[in-house]
């Protein structure tokens, strides 16, 4: 049979193959194949099993010969905020000499320096500044990306985020997944009462915002996105949290929630409690609610950049949380203030070292646990027969070394849908 793309004499072809998201122990195992090959169809896994047969099964278009080295489902990016004008370089050098976040938001710094720049930018400035940065993604081979607004922290720049990040959808290689996430931080008119209080500003997200961006989706014919929020001390309390989410519900949004990044507020048991796809960051979660999530559904996603960016030595169990049988999916939080890292290879060296998981275990969380926190997981994450034919050959015949050496790149080469982008 003729396939357009046939790949043969991987020495190592990890799979990460799984029905659902992988949990406890089945995070160890990658679903490593030996001396194997796969064949493309139509932008699709049509055969994978040992390079012979492959080759006795097909020809094909494009013959690569990986001799001997590693192919691996491209990764999915679960967790972005890629999206957004300015920098926030002061800040960077602000932290250096001792300034805490709240000291710097106060200031007039922050998140907050980032929405100015956000609100005075332009569709097209938002995709083109974007684009650079999921160039940077792709290079490092991410295949699938989640990305979230909240920059904007009023109806029209979130809008224009949206409608920013679906574009990119359409002009990039990479498969774009959109989060709406108004509920990000309470914006300075809100904070101030110059508009109203914080809770005014959650009913305006309620009854303003999430109908708007409903209607929008649904008259451009898009695909259900996701609503997130974020339920911490100095953003979103328990209650304001729950509001958003039913909302989101209610409108026919899938959801998520950035929860116990550092306070715990009970976010991560309401999130599992209304089906969210994920809770993300961890970093403060209770013992009972790991033991609610290992029951649920609902993927764990940890952000490793993010605390050693700040310079912390605290990170999220990740240990625990795999040892209780959750399903923990990796992320680099791509974002200006707390982790602006494009590469997941840093984020999982961070993970291996500092929160105890085995090479397979962050791969895993990086591929087919992370596809599922988006929504993906039938679709991309693993090499699979009938799956989007995305993958990555690496330099190197041993899976680990893409954790063991940080710093580098070892992706040699991508494929989107089976074509080399």
């Amino acid at each position: 049979m003729k396939a357009d793309l046939l790949i043969h004499n991987i020495g190592e072809l990890v799979t990460c193959a799984s029905q659902g998201p992988k949990k406890g122990p089945e995070m160890a195992n990658p679903g490593i194949h030996r001396n194997a090959g796969v064949a493309v169809v139509d932008g699709r896994f049509h055969t994978v099993g040992d390079s012979d047969t492959v080759l006795r099964l097909h020809d094909a278009d494009e013959v690569i010969d990986a001799e001997g080295r590693v192919v691996m489902p491209g990764f999915v990016e679960c967790h972005t905020h890629i999206v957004y004008a300015g920098d926030r370089l002061d800040e960077f050098e602000l932290r250096i000499k001792g300034a805490e976040y709240m000291e710097i938001l106060e200031a007039g710094g922050g998140i907050l320096s980032t929405v100015r720049a956000t609100r005075e930018a332009s569709v097209d400035e938002l995709v083109e500044l974007s684009g650079v940065r999921l160039d940077r993604l792709l290079r490092n081979g991410v295949t699938t990306c989640e990305i979230k607004t909240g920059y904007g922290l009023d109806t029209e720049t979130e809008m224009k985020m949206l409608e920013a990040i679906v574009r990119l959808g359409d002009e990039h290689p990479v498969d774009v997944v959109p989060t709406f996430l108004p509920a990000h931080a309470v914006p300075p008119e809100y904070r101030n009462g110059a508009k109203g209080t914080p809770d005014d500003y959650v009913a305006m997200i309620c009854d303003e915002m999430i109908p708007k961006a409903a209607k929008w989706f649904s008259d451009a014919g898009g695909e259900t996105i996701f609503i997130d929020v974020f339920c911490e001390k100095n953003a979103f309390d328990l209650e304001q949290t729950r509001k958003v989410l039913e909302a989101a519900k209610k409108a026919g949004f899938a959801i998520k929630a950035h929860v116990d990044e550092f306070t715990n507020l009970g976010g991560a048991e309401l999130a599992i409690s209304l089906g969210a796809a994920s809770v993300d960051h961890l970093d403060a979660i209770s013992d009972r609610e790991i033991g609610l999530l290992a029951k649920s559904a609902t993927v764990g996603v940890v952000t490793p950049t993010v605390n050693f960016n700040l310079g912390s030595d605290e990170f999220a169990d990740a240990r625990k949380l795999i040892d209780s049988g959750c399903a923990v999916a990796l992320s680099t939080d791509y974002n200006p203030g707390s982790a602006p890292c494009p590469s997941p290879s840093i984020a999982m060296a961070i993970a291996c070292r500092y929160q105890k998981l085995l090479p397979a275990e962050s791969i895993n969380g990086f591929t087919i646990n992370a596809a599922h926190a988006v929504g993906k997981g039938t679709e991309a994450g693993s090499i699979e027969i009938g799956k989007r034919a995305d993958l990555l050959i690496l330099d190197t015949r041993d899976h680990r070394e893409i954790c063991y050496e940080f710093g580098g790149n070892l992706v040699e080469a991508v494929f989107k849908d089976g074509i080399p982008v």
